[in-house]
């Protein structure tokens, strides 16, 4: 059994480095709103809530969730850079909004940078390849001849820009082509998968291992530098033989901008503590994520390096809004 000190090192976390002056600070009364830009059950959602729940527990007051889905975000974000600056209202968001949106809108009602106040990164989660569980196409390789010896042919789907992102990515490095199609979420997309009207689909690890779970689709390959925990068996792109398809989404904690700074500490603070939970390292490793938190200086310049990232692949591969 590990002790808390195990947890945060096996977690990649400082859980002990936590600033005292960051939790002594008294935090604001009131019901706390974090507001997540997909619907429930995404994993980003998910996600969310499992801290949600233990930190209503720390600061003794509800830690409400506010799922504004669609939009591609928009909305969601919109309304928490116009929220006021207590402390009392939180984003849980990923590369979405922040770092992908920028890339495809020529115009945002908000500022990915200047709207916001940057608490942690949560968690980070690559993509895996998938086709349909009884495919004969059982690696990438395979998978990229039977692309090219049909070019046109084949569909693949993406309900999140980011997967699409991913997606368009192995397209480049494989040199193959194949027609997007679009969905409300990933998850929908996988029925069709199954049924063959797409032939491969990108999503996240979360959703990936849901659906390698049940049985309905298997994995070819992990857009990571290590292979995927949850399956170990799988290659990573690299070991694939596509080195170049590299691509990390990520989820964090943000507030309105102008949110007391000592504030934007206790929460950071609190997370970090939320994070070296046993529970709460089980339940996120049962859903394929890993905390890998941040602190706030440290985030910004992560996000702002991500948004030139992203923003790169997404012009390469000349994605617009539909």
């Amino acid at each position: 059994m590990f002790g808390r000190r195990q947890f945060a090192k096996a977690m990649g976390v400082a859980a002990f480095a936590v600033p005292a002056i960051g939790r002594a600070k008294k935090f604001p009364a009131g019901r706390v709103t974090m507001v997540v830009p997909f619907p429930a059950g995404a994993a980003t959602d998910i996600s969310a809530r499992v801290y949600a729940e233990r930190l209503s527990a720390i600061w003794g007051q509800p830690v409400v969730i506010d799922n504004k889905g669609g939009g591609n975000g928009i909305p969601a974000a919109e309304s928490v850079a116009r929220a006021k600056p207590d402390g009392l209202t939180l984003f849980a968001t990923s590369a979405m909004t922040q770092v992908v949106n920028p890339a495809i809108y020529d115009k945002l009602p908000y500022d990915p940078i200047a709207d916001f106040a940057p608490i942690s990164r949560m968690g980070t989660s690559p993509f895996v390849l998938l086709v349909d569980r009884n495919s004969p196409i059982n690696t990438a390789a395979e998978l990229t001849a039977k692309l090219k010896a049909e070019p046109g042919k084949h569909n693949y789907g993406a309900g999140a820009l980011p997967a699409r992102v991913a997606s368009e990515l192995y397209k480049m490095a494989a040199g193959v082509d194949a027609v997007y199609v679009g969905y409300k979420s990933n998850p929908q997309a996988i029925p069709d998968v199954q049924s063959g009207l797409l032939t491969f689909m990108m999503i996240d690890t979360v959703n990936a291992k849901i659906a390698m779970d049940r049985g309905a689709l298997k994995g070819l390959f992990v857009t990571d530098s290590e292979r995927y925990a949850a399956v170990p068996a799988m290659p990573t792109a690299a070991e694939a033989g596509l080195p170049e398809v590299l691509l990390t989404t990520w989820t964090g904690f943000y507030a309105p901008k102008g949110t007391p700074a000592e504030i934007v500490d206790r929460i950071n603070a609190d997370l970090y503590a939320v994070s070296a939970m046993p529970e709460v390292v089980e339940r996120l490793a049962a859903l394929g994520g890993t905390p890998k938190l941040m602190r706030p200086a440290e985030f910004a310049a992560f996000a702002s390096a991500e948004k030139e990232r992203w923003g790169q692949i997404i012009r390469r591969a000349n994605i617009k809004v539909e």
